[in-house]
């Protein structure tokens, strides 16, 4: 009787050591999910100037780091330089949170997002009169389509963009942009 309790202590004390140590047979970032990424990219843009009433097209470079598979930051830099109406156009630096909603489709190739940016917009009056640095705040919205494990178009990305202190009283942008992006990690 003593020899199966002595058995049956050892057998439990093995089970829950046992159960104490971490598997072997997963890797650590699947088990608690490393989400991290870094993902860099351009895209063509048009953008909406309320000063002027036109439209400008040009460029965008953004740089896209998600701490989760969730949340991240977004950095980007506008240059509307293209359709210049007597030399008049802007130019944007803007950083902020990025929202990443639950994907749609087969391993989630459609991702749509949200994002709230601020930073600085450089605006060059008709014939280089005068320049100004404003400050700038951009909510936005896009959606990305994965088309394999390190490649993305951005099919799109809309920004409303408010330069609250502009010289001439607060001035409203909307700024579309399409592009792809690499992950680089």
């Amino acid at each position: 009787m003593m020899r199966r309790r002595r058995v049956g202590f050892v057998l439990v004390v093995a089970l829950l050591a046992a159960g104490a140590c971490g598997a072997r047979a997963q890797s650590p970032e699947s088990a608690v999910g490393d989400w991290s990424t870094l993902s860099v990219g351009g895209s063509f843009n048009a953008s909406r100037i309320q000063y002027g009433q036109h439209w400008l097209l040009g460029g965008t470079a953004f740089v896209d780091a998600n701490f989760t598979w969730r949340y991240g930051m977004e950095g980007e830099t506008n240059w509307e330089v293209l359709r210049q109406f007597e030399q008049t156009h802007a130019t944007t630096y803007l950083v902020g949170p990025r929202f990443q909603l639950a994907g749609m489709g087969q391993n989630a190739q459609w991702r749509p997002y949200a994002k709230f940016l601020a930073g600085d917009g450089f605006f060059n009056f008709p014939y280089h009169y005068a320049t100004g640095n404003y400050f700038v705040i951009a909510p936005g919205a896009g959606m990305d389509y994965r088309v394999n494990s390190r490649i993305r178009l951005r099919l799109v990305d809309v920004e409303y963009q408010d330069w609250p202190g502009f010289t001439y009283g607060s001035m409203t942008n909307l700024n579309v942009s399409a592009g792809v992006k690499y992950r680089i990690r």
